[in-house]
């Protein structure tokens, strides 16, 4: 027994995986006092999440080449079994390993990066991470209206950007087309209340379409989209029931629920100064040609006779 001891203490492989485990140790500990000090010097969230994730980076680099510059020799020798594991473990991790080459297809393509609001997976929210098997998000909608966080943090694996649609609410073109319909009752002065919506939609979201201009601009520079214009449009529709006012404009994917709110808020207060000028519709439903309903009372018999009369 102590001779097999002295025999795996002085073996030259068990003196190289010592190394190995050793220096692979020493780079977790640089890894870790480099971005404790990236978290104190950098305050830009930002640049303190990209810095932090180089830094890991390297250092996965870094224990990759202490191990192989260790075992180099020793790798000829282990060629046929590492071809047989390795496709063993191809197979059975082959979900893992899509996971990573999506983490490269992110690292170098221009599918999302950290505060972006996308969808992946049919789950919408920001992304807060992203690592090399999965994505994590902050998530919005669900149980929660609209836009807004509803506080689940969800991970998503980077093989999805491979096989399903990704959905960029913030790359290249920050903002969104929103709209809202108004009806109005027929008798309305439709005029007035084009010319007073037009007021409103340039009043709250003017500021809007001044700052996405040079933005669309250049994402019609760099693809082959139509020059639209990004001013707040609005059109009307006559239906069988009302007038249809459709307001169309542009906002900040951030805030599109705030300027929804305030652009309610607004047409709401122009319609009570209006006096009846503009007098807003809703479902009404009228009855016709209703037929007669005959009910007869026989004390005698105690009974209630009905008939209908056309």
């Amino acid at each position: 027994m102590e001779e097999l001891i002295h025999k795996w203490l002085y073996d030259p492989t068990t003196g190289r995986l010592v190394s190995a485990i050793i220096g692979i140790v020493v780079v977790y500990v640089i890894i870790h006092v480099l971005q404790r000090s990236i978290a104190r010097r950098i305050h830009d969230s930002a640049t303190r999440y990209r810095a932090r994730k180089f830094v890991a980076f390297l250092g996965y680099a870094a224990a990759l080449l202490l191990v192989a510059g260790i075992f180099s020799d020793r790798f000829g020798q282990l060629t046929v079994a590492f071809g047989v594991a390795g496709a063993g473990i191809a197979f059975a991790l082959q979900e893992v390993i899509a996971s990573i080459a999506g983490w490269v297809a992110l690292s170098f393509g221009s599918f999302y990066r950290p505060g972006d609001r996308v969808q992946l997976g049919g789950i919408r929210g920001d992304v807060i991470d992203i690592g090399v098997l999965r994505t994590t998000l902050m998530e919005c909608g669900q149980w929660v209206n609209s836009d807004l966080y509803n506080g689940r943090i969800v991970r998503i694996a980077n093989s999805y950007v491979l096989k399903e649609p990704v959905f960029n609410y913030s790359a290249d073109f920050p903002f969104l087309w929103d709209e809202i319909t108004l009806p109005v009752r027929y008798g309305s002065e439709w005029e007035y209340t084009r010319e007073v919506l037009g007021r409103v939609v340039n009043e709250v979201c003017g500021d809007h379409a001044i700052r996405s201009l040079e933005a669309w601009k250049q994402a019609v520079r760099k693809y082959q989209l139509e020059d639209v214009p990004i001013e707040p449009m609005i059109t009307l529709a006559a239906t069988d029931n009302w007038i249809e006012f459709t307001l169309r404009y542009i906002v900040d994917y951030r805030k599109r629920r705030f300027v929804k709110d305030r652009l309610f808020t607004r047409i709401l207060e122009e319609v009570d100064r209006s006096g009846n000028r503009i007098r807003l519709a809703s479902a009404t439903f009228e009855l016709t040609n209703l037929p007669r309903f005959d009910v007869q009372f026989d004390h005698g018999k105690g009974r209630i006779d009905s008939s209908f009369m056309p």
